[in-house]
């Protein structure tokens, strides 16, 4: 029996396309909340940037930052899990050898980026957010850093795991940077403290994404549901493949399992 849904963001309830979410996810949420079924959002997004794309909707709790925060509905934190500080030292070192790679520092209900190129306005354009204040690195200090955005590809991924954030590590879902959070902290982990905290079971649960950082809470769901827009490594890692987005593949998903 299905006692909590948790739910991406980005190509998941809200299309790339349309920038919206589609009428039959809404309505399926509503649904869901009606039958008393408890309805999460598990994102990488911060608090600040997630409320832009659903807080019109009515959700249980939040999983953010790919599990960094949880927290409840009426925003009682449930789990922070925070950036080391000795690699934020190592950070502000290497960036100041690459000052031309931007980096994004999430704190609180607050975050910054140290520079601008091509690569965050194409992500930006992408999800449809607007920029960051640009701030020196150097404000990464002394703050409870909860997620770092890096704009550089996989390929840099050795260098700065190996030498720089030696306790952190990337969830990509877009291969233009990589969602950097403490080594342990994931969507699943961070169903773990949402489910600890409401007592329900992992086994009476379902998951639904698109992502790269939505593989792990996929297989870690009682079900794991890919959406059709997603890539075949996400795919591999779900239970069951629905139609896309912009398909209405979360209606869909709910249908096939006899949830609604």
């Amino acid at each position: 029996m299905v006692k909590a849904i948790f739910f991406d963001i980005d190509g998941t309830l809200v299309s790339f396309n349309t920038h919206s979410i589609p009428e039959s996810t809404q309505n399926a949420l509503k649904q869901l909340r009606e039958k008393g079924i408890k309805v999460f959002i598990a994102t990488g997004r911060p608090k600040v940037l997630m409320m832009d794309a659903v807080g019109h909707l009515p959700f249980d709790g939040f999983i953010t930052l790919n599990g960094a925060h949880c927290f409840t509905s009426d925003h009682q934190d449930i789990y922070k899990g925070r950036v080391p500080e000795e690699d934020i030292e190592r950070l502000i070192d290497y960036h100041q050898q690459h000052p031309e790679t931007p980096f994004v520092f999430v704190h609180d209900d607050e975050w910054f980026i140290t520079n601008v190129n091509e690569a965050v306005k194409d992500v930006a354009k992408l999800i449809e957010i607007s920029l960051p204040p640009i701030r020196p690195i150097e404000e990464a200090r002394n703050k409870e850093i909860l997620q770092i955005m890096g704009y550089f590809k996989e390929d840099q991924d050795l260098e700065v795991f190996r030498n720089v954030l030696t306790h952190c590590e990337p969830m990509r879902w877009y291969p233009l940077f990589a969602d950097i959070i403490a080594r342990g902290n994931s969507k699943s982990k961070g169903i773990d403290h949402v489910l600890e905290y409401y007592g329900i079971d992992l086994k009476d649960t379902m998951a639904f994404g698109d992502g790269g950082n939505d593989i792990p809470m996929l297989g870690h769901a009682g079900i794991g549901v890919a959406m059709g827009n997603a890539s075949d490594e996400v795919k591999a890692a779900a239970d069951y493949v629905t139609t896309s987005v912009d398909e209405d593949g979360i209606m869909n998903a709910l249908k096939h399992f006899g949830v609604l």
